[in-house]
C-alpha cells in the first residue's frame, strides 16, 4: 500500500477510527469454525527448498500425510482435508462485542496536543461527528 508524507504536522489533523481489538473482540478458534481451506480441502508443502527442520516438524508433526513423487527434485507432502492445519494458532472469530467507534487529534504520527480521544457510544453519534467536521472543512474551503 503507498504511502504519503502529510503537508502539514500531525495537530492540525483529526483522526476517526473504528477499532476492533485483537485482545477483546475475537477468540481463537478451531480450522473447522472459520472454514480453513486447508482444513477443508487438504494442503500440499513441496520439500525442496524447506529447511530440513521444517521437514522433520511437518513429517513429525502426527497429521496424517503421503510423500508424492513428482519428478526428480520436486517431491510433495500431500496432508489430507479434516485435520488441524499448520496455521491453526493464527485462526480467530470475532466475538460479540460492539467496536469502539473513536475520534482523536492528530494522524498515524501521533496526537502532539496529548488531547483525549472521545469514544463514541453508538455508531450514528460517530457518524454526526464525522459529518459535522467534513462539512466544518468544506466551509472553511469555501470561505478559502
Amino acid at each position: 500500500m503507498a504511502t504519503f508524507e502529510p503537508r502539514m504536522g500531525p495537530e492540525v489533523y483529526k483522526t476517526f477510527a473504528i477499532v476492533i481489538p485483537l485482545s477483546t473482540h475475537f477468540r481463537p478458534a478451531t480450522c473447522a469454525e472459520i472454514d480453513c481451506p486447508d482444513y477443508l480441502h487438504g494442503w500440499k508443502i513441496r520439500i525442496e527448498g524447506l529447511p530440513p527442520e521444517m521437514v522433520h516438524a511437518a513429517k513429525h508433526s502426527g497429521r496424517r500425510y503421503s510423500e508424492l513423487q513428482v519428478t526428480a527434485g520436486e517431491t510433495w507432502l500431500v496432508f489430507e482435508a479434516g485435520q488441524k492445519c499448520f496455521r491453526y494458532t493464527e485462526h480467530r472469530t470475532r466475538l460479540d462485542k460492539p467496536e469502539h467507534f473513536v475520534v482523536h487529534d492528530g494522524d498515524r504520527r501521533g496526537n502532539p496536543r496529548g488531547t483525549r480521544a472521545r469514544l463514541h457510544q453508538r455508531a450514528a453519534d460517530w457518524q454526526e461527528h464525522f459529518a459535522e467536521h467534513q462539512q466544518g472543512l468544506a466551509d472553511a474551503f469555501q470561505r478559502g
